[in-house]
């Protein structure tokens, strides 16, 4: 049942994407309606699945593979939502994308990380922060990298088209400010709410991720602050965005990855 429901939301997902691409080549306009309603079935499907995988049994399986299904879909949304206000275009291929990846992985990849979180309201609370921080920072890089694209593509005088659903520059620029102020704050609530309800944060085998979750704060604090009181813009903005997101996914994977891909393959 599982394997069907995955295919169906895998289906269902690159539709929207066969929707969306077309468009981004030509200036022929994008229709939100019928892309927003792809999505939405994959996306109800996708958390059918997500609830399958992680309360299949007692506990909650948090694997990795889950985990990361789990962000796609928490970015998916997100990203689905925005479609009806502001043109993220550019941005839906690529999560639609690893949504359907990442849910056939989890799918056809199965592994165990069990977890009891009913019995700890607050780590519930920790974790869900986290995602929801992390999942709105990788939003944040996928601007980034719209922004580099179209800085170079003006830089090198290559004329872009006059095409409705690539917004322009100016725009990118100031909606990823305000991702990442959002996906900062929610990081600092992470940081502050890990230090306060985990005992053992800084223990052995979660130092490296208190540490490195407090470097990528660092780096998109100085970012932010590089931004609003110094006038940062262009490449600086791509390259620390970019280290920040690598610095975040370490923390939150890093340790997990080798544990259960590497050694436990």
């Amino acid at each position: 049942m599982d394997m069907l429901i995955a295919l169906m939301a895998a289906c269902l997902y690159f539709l929207a994407l066969g929707l969306v691409v077309p468009g981004l080549t030509n200036s022929n306009g994008i229709k939100t309606k019928p892309v927003f309603l792809c999505a939405l079935a994959a996306i109800a499907l996708h958390i059918l699945l997500l609830k399958d995988l992680i309360h299949g049994g007692p506990g909650q399986n948090l694997s990795i593979l889950n985990v990361a299904s789990l962000i796609s879909l928490i970015i998916s949304l997100l990203t689905t939502l925005a479609m009806l206000r502001i043109r993220v275009w550019f941005l839906l291929p690529v999560v639609y994308s690893f949504a359907a990846i990442n849910l056939s992985a989890a799918t056809l990849l199965p592994g165990t990380f069990i977890t009891h979180l009913e019995a700890h309201p607050q780590v519930l609370l920790h974790i869900s922060l986290a995602l929801f921080s992390y999942s709105t920072l990788m939003i944040a890089t996928l601007y980034a990298i719209q922004l580099a694209w179209l800085d170079h593509k003006l830089k090198n005088k290559k004329s872009l088209l006059i095409n409705p659903n690539i917004p322009p520059l100016m725009m990118v620029e100031r909606q990823l400010f305000k991702i990442i102020l959002v996906g900062n704050s929610l990081l600092t609530v992470t940081l502050i709410t890990g230090f306060v309800f985990i005992q053992d944060m800084l223990a052995q085998g979660k130092l490296h991720k208190a540490v490195l979750s407090l470097l990528a704060w660092v780096v998109y604090s100085v970012l932010l602050w590089g931004h609003y009181q110094l006038g940062w813009r262009g490449r600086r903005v791509v390259w620390f965005s970019l280290v920040g997101a690598f610095l975040l996914t370490l923390a939150y994977f890093g340790s997990r990855f080798v544990k259960e891909i590497i050694i436990g393959a």
